[in-house]
């Protein structure tokens, strides 16, 4: 039987926490995605809600109003589901009976995999339990340019629903020379939902954080090329937990981000052949990762300090990424209280 670590909320005390930070809980969800934001006013999003009781995985929910609570949280203001893939949108009806939620945001429609008139699948059978809650509590498709609402911090969706901006963010639109120097990848069919995903820059003052979900390098790159339409950012929450298809060297070194998030499993995402581009990304200090890479070994991991769960037995333990208008941000790993402070940087990138 696996072990699980405790939440708590001592935890989220290690590093320096302030009321007026912008304050982001990257949430073990075992290989999912599920990243928690509190606003300085205390209003809260929730990008993704992780796994449903699935095979292998235990319900997400638990994990998620855990560290709410320790983040001091009652209820989910505004939640993007960013596509409807099993380990992203999780069990919604068993979260709405855990915490609150007051609106929803998404995409638009389930479109994974082509219709047949046999039985139904497993996300489809999801996707229509989350549509009666989404028509009952309320809900917003969103559009690329389209912001969601979270008071002091600017939400910006970038991508969503196979379409992406076409203007420069402000202070972006720079010609990118790193298009030239990498191909194109491929197209990647195996998940539709994947290049559906709604991505958002997310902007606090001087800080800048980019997540843009499960879209894939193919995708990702019209955000970057010719010209830079994100701009540099101070965090980067790493494209498909990290797998090599969700993995654009252009996009990578463009942004020029100084700490990376990897929300992997030990045995899902973090892939070593994605590592040694992660690693030489123009501007990159640090990568912190959810799980250790059982694939990737010591040459293809963080150090453990940087690593919220390195055993592969043991999981629960968070990333979180407190952010100062200045543009500073200290990243603390919950397991064990370490923490690194960036300060702002005196001068643009």
């Amino acid at each position: 039987m696996r072990l699980r670590t405790a939440f708590l909320a001592v935890t989220l005390l290690a590093g320096p926490v302030a009321a007026a930070n912008l304050n982001v809980y990257v949430i073990d969800v075992e290989g999912g995605k599920s990243v928690l934001m509190v606003s300085p006013s205390g209003q809260t999003m929730l990008i993704d809600a992780g796994w449903p009781a699935w095979g292998d995985h235990a319900s997400s929910v638990g994990a998620i109003v855990a560290a709410a609570h320790a983040a001091g949280v009652k209820q989910i203001d505004n939640l993007l589901i960013t596509h409807y893939d099993i380990d992203h949108a999780g069990d919604m009806p068993g979260l709405t009976a855990r915490i609150p939620v007051r609106h929803f945001f998404d995409h638009g429609d389930f479109r994974n995999g082509a219709k047949t008139a046999g039985p139904i699948s497993g996300d489809e059978r999801r996707f229509q339990a989350y549509s009666v809650l989404r028509e009952k509590i309320g809900h917003t498709v969103v559009q690329p340019g389209d912001t969601i609402p979270l008071e002091g911090v600017e939400v910006r969706v970038v991508a969503a629903g196979g379409k992406a901006i076409r203007t420069p963010l402000p202070g972006a639109g720079e010609p990118n020379r790193f298009c030239a120097q990498y191909p194109q990848q491929p197209v990647i069919e195996r998940d539709v939902e994947d290049n559906l995903s709604a991505g958002v820059v997310v902007s606090f003052g001087k800080f800048r954080m980019l997540d843009l979900a499960d879209l894939e390098a193919h995708h990702s790159r019209d955000l970057v090329c010719p010209n830079n339409l994100i701009g540099t950012v101070d965090v980067y929450n790493v494209n498909v937990h990290a797998q090599i298809k969700g993995v654009a060297p252009e996009l990578v070194n463009a942004i020029r981000a100084r700490a990376m998030l990897v929300a992997n499993g030990s045995a899902k995402g973090g892939d070593p052949e994605s590592w040694p581009i992660l690693r030489a990304a123009a501007g990159l200090e640090d990568i912190w990762q959810e799980h250790f890479t059982v694939a990737g070994g010591p040459q293809a991991n963080a150090p453990a300090d940087f690593i919220a769960n390195p055993d592969p037995d043991r999981h629960g333990n968070w990333i979180q990424v407190s952010a100062a208008a200045d543009g500073s941000f200290t990243i603390t790993n919950s397991r064990n209280g370490f923490h690194k402070v960036y300060p702002a940087l005196s001068k643009d990138r």
